[in-house]
């Protein structure tokens, strides 16, 4: 992997697929350096991206967030917020990413046994996709539901033994070519 330094080959400078054939890595330019890809010539398109993932916690933790009893606050409702912030955000936090114009976010949660889900749907019209909102979206509501609960799950040595953050994925990803009004 290249770290931004000139000359010289790397594995990384070949496709995805790792064969000679039409797929080029589109973040690298021919010298491997990292770029920013250029949507500029793309179609505006109507894009939406839902993704979800899955805090684990102990039964009595989620118990306390379904009947709002969590000291700090509205676990979800706090968690809702910091999704949706973190879509906002994520041009600021993924090197690559393009800032797009969000039309849409939603936020689900559904919340039994022993864990929360959290899907994120996001929504915008422009030249590339919100997959990487969505999974910035839920990943930030997982780790906002884990800083709201954190007293309750900490073992006697302070440590989070049961608690983990998993299954983050890309749900769906949809793109409709918008119509050019003729």
């Amino acid at each position: 992997m290249r770290c931004g330094t000139k000359g010289g080959t790397s594995e990384m400078t070949r496709n995805a697929t790792g064969d000679d054939g039409d797929s080029e890595l589109t973040h690298t330019d021919e010298e491997g350096d990292v770029q920013m890809v250029d949507v500029g010539g793309k179609p505006d398109s109507a894009r939406r991206a839902v993704a979800r993932g899955v805090i684990h916690l102990r039964e009595s933790t989620v118990d306390a967030v379904r009947g709002d009893d969590v000291k700090k606050g509205d676990v979800l409702a706090t968690a809702r917020v910091g999704a949706v912030q973190a879509v906002k955000h994520t041009w600021e936090t993924i090197p690559m990413c393009h800032g797009i114009p969000i039309t849409n976010v939603e936020t689900e949660f559904d919340v039994g046994g022993d864990r929360v889900t959290l899907t994120v749907a996001v929504e915008t019209t422009g030249k590339t996709g919100c997959e990487m909102e969505a999974l910035e979206g839920v990943t930030t509501g997982l780790n906002v539901v884990w800083d709201m609960v954190k007293a309750a799950e900490k073992d006697a040595d302070g440590q989070y033994p049961g608690t983990r953050i998993s299954d983050v994925e890309v749900v769906t990803k949809e793109k409709r070519v918008l119509d050019s009004g003729a």
